[in-house]
């Protein structure tokens, strides 16, 4: 089983710091969620981790091996990103011939079939091409290229509601079907969560969170209640956000909550993974707790 690593990867432009110390292992076989806000570091990362761009310090290694200027390693990988790489006056058909020739294999018929679901027309050339299915091609050519890595940026730019569902149901099931690795980069935290298995989060070139996100909702706990009872329940607990209305007090915990016994007065539950990522993502900002 694969493993890609960075390792302490740094990155500045000029006087801006955008990666600091930036260290992450994934495991084939999972699907990543890279979730940050608007210049937190992820297109970045994703450019270094293909090679695209080098770091100022760090390594990025699959199997222990540095992918640095290594064609092996680098056909493990393949990016999805906003950047086009094609010129206008190129059929679609020949770009597929093209990535067939540089990954040594080509999924044609799954290619042919999304073509089919998405009503995309091989034949035309990529410069007509509106954003949505733009979006929608470079898709299909990351979901049927053979390799172990498919790393996804912003994929769903573009794509109105029916076709971003169409896209989460294909990747389920090509994921189903042959099980690899797949990192996706987005801001639509909500779409994605009941899909991914893992998440990191970044924020200001860090790493706030990485783990599977079964265990990270298991530690999410909203606290409502009298503002008194509330405050009491959750002294000395991880307060991340905290909302009021009226009498009523809404504290929102990370972490355990040290097997405290549960007033009446006071009702518990989760939160979800896009709250989770406001609270830790304004806290980083602000100096706070993470």
């Amino acid at each position: 089983m694969s493993l890609l690593t960075i390792d302490h990867v740094s990155k500045s432009f000029g006087s801006h710091n955008v990666l600091n110390d930036v260290t992450l292992h994934f495991e084939e076989g999972k699907i990543y969620g890279l979730l940050g806000r608007n210049g937190a570091g992820k297109s970045t990362l994703l450019n270094i981790i293909t090679n695209r761009i080098f770091p100022d310090a760090g390594d990025v290694n699959i199997d222990s091996e540095s992918v640095f200027d290594n064609d092996s390693k680098l056909g493990l990988m393949y990016l999805m990103s906003e950047v086009d790489l094609y010129t206008n006056g190129t059929k679609l058909s020949q770009i597929i011939d093209e990535t067939e020739l540089l990954y040594g294999g080509f999924d044609r018929d799954y290619a042919n079939h999304l073509a089919d679901e998405f009503d995309l027309d091989l034949n035309q050339k990529f410069g007509k091409l509106s954003t949505g299915y733009t979006s929608i091609f470079k898709l299909i050519l990351a979901l049927s290229v053979p390799v172990k890595f498919v790393i996804l940026d912003e994929p769903v730019l573009g794509l109105d509601a029916n076709h971003r569902e169409l896209f989460y149901k294909e990747l389920i099931q090509t994921f189903s079907d042959n099980p690899r690795t797949f990192l996706i980069s987005t801001h639509l935290i909500e779409e994605v969560a009941n899909i991914i298995s893992d998440v990191v989060v970044i924020d200001q070139g860090r790493v706030l969170l990485d783990k599977p996100v079964e265990d990270v909702l298991e530690k999410t706990h909203s606290v409502v209640g009298l503002a008194s009872d509330v405050d009491k329940y959750t002294s000395g607990l991880n307060i991340i956000g905290v909302e009021t209305m009226g009498t009523l007090k809404t504290n929102y915990v990370y972490g355990d909550l040290d097997d405290r016994i549960l007033p009446d007065t006071v009702q518990l539950s989760n939160f979800d993974l896009q709250k989770l990522f406001v609270f830790l993502t304004n806290n980083a900002s602000k100096g706070g707790s993470k």
